[in-house]
């Protein structure tokens, strides 16, 4: 009985892409980056469910603070737990003081998982829009999953993976009228290999090519082996996350990071 509880823990720890042991640099507060000085664009990241910032940028926050960019991490929600609109609301008052503290009118953000489509609600129903020049995502969970696991843990102690289901309310009335909000830009990274957040195409968002670039790691590196717990620790993915930040936040289709 012990044994077959224990490789259910484990399925459980796989399905929603949770390190089963993980040491990871502590997050940085705005305190830590007060004197970060530059002349790009402050960056904002976002974990995804289960998740704390330390472990999700381990590898990319590094990459940014080299190629001169200031970014802030936000812990939200519970461990990304709580109803997606809490966390969302958590994220406006956060990029407020990120605008404070750094000087610029607007950020760019960078989220992994539900941190890649949490911050659509606090562009269209927050105010967001004119705060944020770009959001680039990381296997977000933009139209939901059909992963079945989300419905349980939303019925049990996980909010947000109940908000995440596909087709629930919460998913309805976001993406309600279209993808896009003001003038923002979107990016999308994607893995064929995703397993949480499923189906995987689900994750890209319509719109013109002037506003969205939707990216699949496999069609431009297929040998990339990347499922969602690796994808945000990828060196690929890192480099699609720089390139897109350097046009503004539109990724180039035609990059090629694994070359």
């Amino acid at each position: 009985m012990r044994r077959t509880l224990a490789l259910l823990v484990i399925a459980l720890f796989a399905l929603l892409g949770l390190p089963l042991a993980a040491a990871a640099a502590p997050a940085q507060s705005l305190a830590d980056v007060a004197g970060c000085q530059s002349t790009k664009r402050p960056v904002v990241l976002l974990h995804g469910t289960f998740k704390k910032s330390g472990w999700s940028w381990g590898n990319l926050a590094p990459e940014l603070a080299r190629t001169g960019y200031c970014s802030y991490t936000l812990d939200y929600g519970n461990g990304g737990l709580n109803p997606v609109a809490d966390s969302a609301a958590e994220l406006a008052r956060y990029v407020d003081q990120v605008r404070a503290s750094s000087g610029w009118s607007t950020v760019d953000i960078v989220g992994y998982s539900q941190g890649g489509m949490m911050p659509r609600y606090y562009l269209k129903f927050l105010g967001g829009a004119a705060k944020v020049n770009a959001l680039i995502g990381i296997a977000p969970s933009n139209h939901g999953t059909t992963q079945p696991l989300a419905k349980l843990l939303g019925a049990t102690f996980c909010p947000a993976c109940g908000d995440q289901a596909a087709n629930s309310a919460f998913i309805r009335r976001l993406n309600e009228g279209g993808d896009l909000v003001g003038a923002v830009k979107y990016t999308t990274i994607t893995t064929r290999y995703d397993e949480v957040v499923t189906p995987f195409a689900s994750q890209h968002l319509a719109g013109p090519a002037n506003r969205v670039t939707n990216v699949v790691l496999q069609d431009a590196c297929p040998a990339n082996l990347s499922e969602h717990l690796y994808i945000p620790h990828s060196s690929a993915t890192i480099k699609w996350v720089l390139n897109a930040l350097g046009r503004g936040g539109l990724a180039d289709p035609r990059y090629r990071p694994c070359g």
